[in-house]
């Protein structure tokens, strides 16, 4: 059987989840929804598909010792700390650099470390054939999701001609799209064939660098640069310390995956939900007859629409309000209207610059 690999990428700060994510203990370290932190979840789910000492996890420097104490059975070296985030296409070069120094013919997924995915049997059937795909040919492969409602939140892909079937069908990519207004979204489910990008990749460490070399190239330059360092020095983190912060800070999707050639999807079989600002987590708990939900303690008279997130040890009490998230963590409470979720992360860094220690 063929060696394969998994790398998560697990940075940045979660600031649409402020206050209860922050810089040192992110959204994808928390249990927003569910028990367990999204990434343990994560990691738990690629159960039978590849072992934990298989995966990597791409975090940033400040977070890699939280990883670790949420994931203990990952491998301290494939650990990886960012030293400054450079967006998504320097991850996934640095991605497939420590693949192919691990086993330079293996494929391996990326995936995101926060998604809510219940049905893992069918996530792992679907990626089953993603790496048969990216196994078979010289493939950058994808998983599009099957969208249930018109979102205006997520990019598209819109879906060409069956190619070839692994164990699941193979399609082409006919092209990317970026996030729509409501009338393009609703046309979208209308007319079928258009799937949620959920930033999910699986491709061999040498089609995603050479497809960076013919799309990127200052990036593929960089690259090369932060790998001789790598071998001149036998150390990642290092190299990365010298070399990482200077590299071209672009997203894989703008960078490579709208203009490559080879790029295929495989239709989702499983449910998904990116949990990407507070009101998503109404999706996932139970609501009272007025429609608030509570996780954690939560009392509510008069009120309606709510959502309220309270820590052990606190009771949030709610009065005649409605549509409102109310977040209790730490030393940091959040009150807004759901209208305004969007616009949490921007609070969250107006609040930080006026007193770093909520950061």
């Amino acid at each position: 059987m063929k060696k394969r690999f998994v790398v998560i990428m697990a940075g940045g700060k979660g600031e649409r989840f402020w206050p209860q994510s922050r810089l040192k203990r992110p959204k994808h370290l928390l249990p927003i929804v569910g028990d367990a932190p999204m990434l343990a979840q994560t990691v738990d789910r690629l159960e039978g598909v590849v072992r934990p000492e298989d995966v990597f996890v791409i975090t940033n420097a400040e977070q890699r010792e939280a990883v670790l104490e949420g994931c203990p059975n990952l491998l301290p070296e494939r650990v990886i700390g960012e030293p400054q985030g450079r967006d998504t296409a320097a991850a996934v070069g640095l991605a497939a650099l420590l693949v192919e120094q691990a086993d330079s013919g293996a494929a391996f997924a990326l995936l995101p470390a926060d998604h809510v995915i219940t049905d893992g049997a069918g996530f792992r059937a679907v990626l089953e054939g993603a790496f048969e795909a990216a196994e078979a040919e010289d493939f950058l492969v994808t998983i599009g999701i099957q969208p249930d409602f018109p979102s205006t939140g997520y990019g598209y892909l819109k879906q060409g001609e069956a190619i070839r079937s692994c164990s699941r069908p193979v399609h082409r990519v006919e092209r990317f799209v970026e996030k729509p207004n409501l009338e393009k979204a609703e046309q979208y489910m209308e007319e079928g064939g258009y799937f949620w990008n959920a930033g999910m990749f699986i491709w061999r460490p040498s089609v995603i660098l050479s497809a960076i070399q013919k799309h990127a190239t200052e990036l593929s330059s960089e690259l090369d640069e932060l790998s001789q360092s790598w071998e001149k020095s036998g150390s990642v983190a290092e190299a990365m310390q010298q070399v990482y912060p200077n590299l071209h800070k672009i997203s894989i999707d703008f960078a490579v995956m709208e203009k490559a050639e080879g790029v295929v999807m495989l239709e989702s079989a499983f449910d998904w939900d990116d949990v990407g600002e507070w009101p998503a987590i109404a999706r996932h708990y139970p609501a009272d007859g007025d429609g608030n939900v509570f996780k954690g303690t939560g009392v509510a008279m008069d009120s309606s629409g709510n959502l309220s997130y309270a820590e052990k040890g606190h009771t949030i009490s709610l009065l005649g309000v409605k549509d409102l998230i109310v977040v209790q963590s730490g030393d940091a409470t959040l009150v807004c209207h759901k209208d305004y979720a969007q616009q949490v992360k921007g609070l969250a860094q107006k609040v930080c610059e006026e007193d770093p220690s909520l950061a």
